[in-house]
């Protein structure tokens, strides 16, 4: 069943976008993650132009997430105070990232470089996800592992404009939060993801926040950033497709159900080794798609 997006300017099979959405979905319920890090780049695979599908990405990244910040809140695991210094960066970044994205566009080589940056991104971040997943199997079965102890002191505790954080039980300065912020920012400009795979580690490793508030603050912080970079994109450069979102979140929220019953099966290291492949096997064929001669040397846009 073939339908028009009328941004993207494609037709799309409907039961595809379906099982995408549900194929990202129960990513999502599985490993913990938004999704938006692997959805972009399956847009590119089935012909949505990268500005689009950038700008799709966050819109759908941000509906998505507010359910999740709802549980989080009946629980008591946001920290809202760290969530609003986190969005403030994040909101700086996505205000640089789209200038940038911009600058990019008017050199017409927008698309090029999207791919660009994910091969680079998913390469390194899968790379030493399947190390980390690695390391962890090989102590489980040696029976050596031990828990993590978050260092309680580091240079985070030494910066000025110190704030209280009560939530997550920390007296450090606002300036490495916003930073954090400003980086997950420019990347959900530019490439359409929350960033919750790379602020998640960052809060616990960095910031030493513990990790009963860390998922439900990432989600508070993504939900306003996401929304910030789809907005954005909407009014510059006119890139998201609310149909093909929607028609993305219904199949993601059907997905999330399913994952979430696997995820509950698997070990933590199974899912951290599988999420990895996933990730490298992504990169691997946007590296062959660059690589390779395309059937069509030369396309037709409309200038605008």
């Amino acid at each position: 069943m073939q339908i028009y997006l009328p941004i993207a300017q494609i037709s799309v099979d409907l039961f595809l976008l379906l099982g995408l959405g549900g194929m990202v979905g129960v990513l999502s319920g599985i490993f913990g993650v938004g999704g938006g890090f692997l959805l972009t780049p399956l847009l590119f695979f089935i012909g949505v132009p990268p500005a689009v599908a950038v700008a799709t990405s966050a819109n759908q990244i941000m509906a998505s997430s507010v359910s999740g910040v709802l549980v989080h809140l009946r629980r008591g695991t946001v920290d809202v105070r760290m969530g609003l210094a986190l969005q403030g960066g994040g909101l700086i970044g996505a205000v640089l990232g789209m200038g940038l994205f911009n600058l990019l566009k008017s050199f017409g080589q927008v698309d090029l470089l999207i791919t660009l940056f994910y091969v680079v991104f998913l390469g390194a971040v899968g790379l030493l996800m399947f190390v980390e997943a690695l390391g962890a199997i090989r102590r489980a079965k040696n029976q050596t592992s031990a828990p993590i102890v978050r260092r309680q002191r580091n240079w985070v505790h030494t910066w000025p404009i110190k704030r209280r954080f009560r939530a997550s039980g920390l007296y450090i300065s606002v300036i490495p939060p916003v930073l954090v912020g400003v980086a997950v920012g420019v990347l959900s400009a530019i490439m359409g993801i929350g960033g919750g795979f790379i602020l998640v580690p960052a809060m616990i490793y960095i910031l030493g926040m513990p990790t009963k508030v860390v998922i439900g603050t990432s989600l508070f912080q993504v939900i306003l950033v996401s929304g910030a970079t789809a907005l954005m994109h909407a009014v510059t450069n006119h890139t998201v497709d609310v149909f093909l979102a929607t028609v993305l979140l219904i199949g993601g929220v059907i997905g999330a159900q399913f994952g979430a019953m696997i995820g509950a099966k698997l070990k933590a290291e199974q899912l951290r080794i599988l999420l990895a492949l996933l990730v490298l096997a992504v990169c691997l064929k946007l590296g062959m798609d660059l690589a390779l001669r395309p059937g069509e040397l030369y396309s037709i846009a409309e200038a605008r």
